[in-house]
């Protein structure tokens, strides 16, 4: 069976993101880690480290790769291997600060329903926007975190720290997968990352957006699959 995975997503999003790869990893140990339940990265990543397996690979997604971070500075020795997808390491900036509390005066506004709808087109490239079945998910995914969570992951991720000047200390193998219709993070966002970790590689996906493993799972399968059983 081979190593446990350890899966961490982020704001907005469910277990049925990863619902293709648990499909294809069947046979293999699979945890998916709480995502909602925190008001902290340091608190997630604790959270992740306590559900866990001894030792494990960690794959995270977006927000996830924040906690991921965390997980690597408060237990190395934990991770066996690291898969980041679509994610980021800097803390954020004025203007993504900016979009943060836009999100959050509108869900105190009672207009929670609006922030799935003005996420759409950064989520997905433009020929996917008005795929139904992606949609679909994308609204259902948000309905079940529900407003009072989401409002949790903002703060924790307005008040994360930036962990780029600590890249250099990852020491497992490291896979970065990135979407080239990602309106969220960008190529350069990867590349960076890439290049202070040493030894990680950055695989691109066309045509995919921000949620490569659900819009693209017959490319990101076999990748992820044979880099953790490499």
């Amino acid at each position: 069976m081979g190593l446990p995975i350890v899966l961490i997503t982020g704001q907005l999003l469910t277990d049925a993101v990863w619902a293709p790869l648990c499909a294809a990893w069947a046979d293999r140990e699979v945890t998916i880690a709480d995502n909602h339940s925190e008001e902290t990265i340091a608190g997630y990543a604790r959270r992740l480290l306590d559900d866990a397996p001894p030792r494990f690979v960690l794959v995270a997604h977006a927000m996830g790769g924040f906690i991921a971070f965390e997980v690597l500075r408060q237990a190395p020795e934990r991770v066996a291997k690291l898969v980041l997808i679509s994610t980021l390491a800097s803390a954020d900036g004025p203007a993504q600060t900016a979009r943060r509390q836009g999100y959050i005066d509108l869900v105190e506004s009672g207009r929670f329903d609006s922030v799935v709808e003005e996420r759409i087109p950064i989520l997905f490239p433009e020929h996917r926007r008005d795929d139904p079945e992606l949609l679909r998910i994308a609204r259902q995914m948000a309905a079940q975190t529900g407003a009072d969570t989401f409002l949790r992951q903002q703060r924790a991720l307005m008040a994360r720290i930036d962990s780029r000047p600590r890249l250099h200390e990852i020491a497992v193998p490291t896979l970065l997968v990135w979407g080239d219709g990602d309106g969220i993070t960008s190529r350069a966002h990867h590349e960076e990352i890439a290049a202070a970790i040493p030894g990680a590689r950055l695989e691109v996906i066309a045509g995919a957006g921000h949620l490569p493993m659900l819009e693209q799972p017959d490319q990101v399968i076999p990748l992820l699959t044979a880099f953790i059983d490499g």
